[in-house]
């Protein structure tokens, strides 16, 4: 490993311990909240282990971040937050090679970033997170492994899906696949579990009727009358 990637992985290491540490939780208590163990975030803490980016998802949605601010102190506070190509640093995690293009603590219900997928990249674990994701194909083909079925991608295409989805990114070759993926891991429960409808259509409820009006007794009165007198004809 790296003097670059060891530097990059002690740096999560030490933010994340700070943001437990801030909101006085243990590790057991961040283990109980996050569903990771609590071997694996103590080796997150010490630098000795990369986090995938379920996990960094899942963490950013713990402490309500976003993706940036776990690997950077300071927070954004300017309405727009620009991230000039030659400041966007590349990281890697879990064989991913990635740039997050926005850094604004603030604003972590969108988390964009723009990954590389290698065809050598190894092993074949599925992720899951809270949330929802979406994906451009910018070059390169990808192959998208979600929920027991495959989906090929070429430039171009795009895909949207449940990130709580076990999910996997797959470059089948010769080139790396490169991709732009908007995370979103704030997530709400559909109205009606049965229809597995997607947060980002909008609910549409009926409205309510008016309730009728009630007849003045005056009114009342004179109805009843004219009813008696069409009885009795």
């Amino acid at each position: 490993m790296d003097n670059t990637v060891q530097s990059q992985l002690h740096s999560f290491g030490a933010r994340l311990r700070e943001l437990r540490l801030r909101r006085g939780w243990t590790l057991q208590e961040l283990a109980c909240r996050s569903g990771l163990s609590k071997a694996f975030l103590s080796r997150l803490e010490s630098g000795d282990r990369q986090a995938s980016i379920a996990a960094v998802l899942t963490l950013s949605r713990i402490f309500d971040i976003s993706l940036a601010s776990l690997f950077e102190s300071p927070l954004a506070t300017e309405p727009c937050v620009i991230v000039r190509a030659a400041d966007a640093a590349e990281k890697t995690i879990n064989g991913l090679k990635y740039v997050p293009l926005s850094n604004a603590g603030r604003f972590f219900n969108l988390q964009p970033l723009r990954i590389k997928v290698s065809p050598s990249r190894r092993g074949n674990e599925h992720y899951h997170h809270d949330g929802e994701e979406w994906i451009y194909v910018l070059s390169g083909k990808l192959t998208l492994s979600l929920a027991g079925k495959t989906h090929d991608l070429s430039p171009g295409d795009a895909a949207h899906f449940e990130s709580r989805l076990p999910h996997r990114l797959i470059a089948p070759g010769p080139k790396d696949a490169e991709v732009l993926v908007v995370a979103s891991p704030v997530s709400s429960t559909p109205a009606n579990p049965h229809l597995n409808q997607h947060r980002a259509i909008p609910v549409v409820r009926p409205l309510p009727l008016p309730k009728p009006e009630p007849f003045p007794a005056s009114r009342r009165g004179s109805l009843k009358s004219a009813h008696l007198k069409r009885a009795k004809r």
